[in-house]
């Protein structure tokens, strides 16, 4: 039987909430404390998320142009096979399904336990169900295992289903983070406290016992670098769009106009949120937020007591369609290697549905895997480093196919092309040296993970010399 093909089913408004819901999950409301103790003052808070929203945006704007000369399933790993060699596409595809993708799965999923144990208790972290010894398994890792596998169930129906959610919880999220904004001007901004956070104007120091402790030499630049790591993160997943092309009606249009708007409003909120945190909590109470927790402390001073159940329900709302994007799209990369024949090629093929149904599940049990192992974090800060070489080297291949293909047709180039692409690579090449010289204890297994995928590479290559023969599942 034929193989079914892709569904052109998602429009504009469906395209923008994927890139909205993938990057929003709950790294805003926590990351600012690290921030904060690194960097010291409320001018560099807002400026770490300023610039990340400008790096996010550069790269999405240039990405717009690969997405119009390769409108199909695959993204990011079409963009580094086309630019460069298959290798490169390929370690970019195998980082992605390792570790990018699959702990970022696990990491929101958990994320959703955990916030779900404000309202039911029994489902926190604390609960341990059985302990082996060589692994401990609570009831927070089965209850994120159970939404991953409930939420893969959902995608392999089709990718009307799967949209639904998405734009759905999406629209809600931006709503809730909106209102959060507004109230916490309205309720409980203090003039006294936003003028003492914004005395300490753009000092650059270490925030301990809220004084602002200046670095020696160049270690500032090493302070900027560890801080954008958590900023990074929270804005990363913007490209998830790109993974499902080949289910986006007008992809050379919708696809680059969706990452310019769905990027903008994100950078649009975290930037107000985190002016609220300014205006609601002194930069001492920011930083030493229980468990980094600053939305949660930020929510009880606007709400008084309620301000934690407020806040968990809005994280439920923001993790689970966050967890859906990242889902949905991650699947599309796996079935796209699969039929270049550089990854295990049963998971080559299309359901009754039009999806990727195997592709769904073999990340789902490898998502689970994580899960258990509880050392998706730790994956997760080896990989930062990688995500960004990997958007460097993308970026880079704009420039190269301008060369290569010039005549591949392109219905929306690179705005600011060559100067913001440019101005990218040497931002992103900078925090990237940063990231090497000041914390070689992710840097290094980062590249590990990367490399390790060559001997991968030319086993899946050598045992897939045979074309991929259509069928469905």
């Amino acid at each position: 039987m034929a193989e079914e093909k892709f569904k052109q089913s998602l429009g504009l408004l469906d395209a923008t909430m994927i890139v909205v819901g993938s990057m929003i999950g709950s790294g805003i409301f926590i990351v600012s404390a690290d921030i904060t103790r690194n960097v010291g003052s409320a001018g560099w808070l807002v400026l770490i998320w300023a610039l990340t929203g400008l790096l996010t945006l550069t790269a999405a704007l240039s990405y717009g142009e690969l997405s119009g000369m390769f409108p199909k399933a695959g993204g990011q790993y079409v963009y580094l096979k086309e630019a460069f060699n298959p290798l490169t596409g390929f370690l970019f595809g195998w980082s992605f399904f390792a570790v990018i993708q699959a702990g970022s799965i696990a990491a929101v999923g958990v994320a959703f336990s955990k916030f779900a144990a404000y309202i039911f208790p029994g489902i926190g972290e604390q609960h341990i169900l059985f302990d082996l010894g060589f692994l401990r398994v609570s009831a927070a890792q089965v209850v994120s295992i159970l939404l991953i596998m409930g939420l893969t169930y959902i995608n392999t129906l089709g990718v009307k289903e799967g949209k639904v959610i998405q734009t759905v919880f999406t629209m809600t999220k931006i709503v809730a983070l909106a209102g959060l904004v507004v109230f916490g001007f309205l309720l409980a901004a203090d003039k006294g406290i936003a003028r003492a956070n914004w005395s300490t104007g753009f000092r650059l120091g270490k925030l301990e016992g809220g004084s602002i402790v200046p670095y020696m030499g160049m270690a500032g630049f090493g302070a900027i670098a560890a801080s954008m790591v958590g900023s990074l993160f929270s804005s990363d997943s913007w490209n998830n769009v790109t993974f499902i092309a080949g289910e986006i009606k007008r992809p050379q249009r919708n696809i680059g106009l969706s990452l310019f708007l769905g990027t903008l409003i994100v950078t649009v909120i975290y930037v107000a949120t985190n002016l609220m945190y300014i205006n609601v909590l002194p930069m001492d109470a920011i930083a030493n937020a229980e468990n980094d927790r600053v939305g949660v402390t930020a929510s009880l001073r606007i709400f008084g007591g309620s301000g934690t159940l407020v806040m968990a329900i809005l994280l439920m709302i923001s993790t689970f369609g966050c967890d859906n994007g990242l889902i949905l799209a991650g699947a599309r990369v796996y079935y796209t290697m699969a039929k270049d024949g550089v990854f295990f090629r049963q998971v080559g093929v299309l359901n009754r549905n039009a999806v990727p149904g195997r592709a769904l599940w073999m990340q789902c049990i490898w998502v689970s895997v994580l899960c258990l192992s509880g050392k998706y974090n730790e994956l997760l800060q080896y990989v930062i480093f990688v995500v960004l070489i990997f958007y460097i080297l993308t970026i880079i291949g704009i420039f190269r196919l301008r060369k290569k293909r010039p005549d591949l047709p392109r219905p929306y180039k690179a705005f600011g092309y060559p100067v913001l692409p440019i101005l990218y690579i040497i931002l992103a090449g900078a925090i990237c040296v940063s990231l090497f010289v000041y914390t070689p204890k992710f840097t290094w297994p980062g590249l590990g993970i990367v490399l390790l995928g060559i001997p991968i590479y030319h086993l899946l290559t050598k045992n897939n010399k045979r074309p991929n023969v259509d069928l469905t599942d």
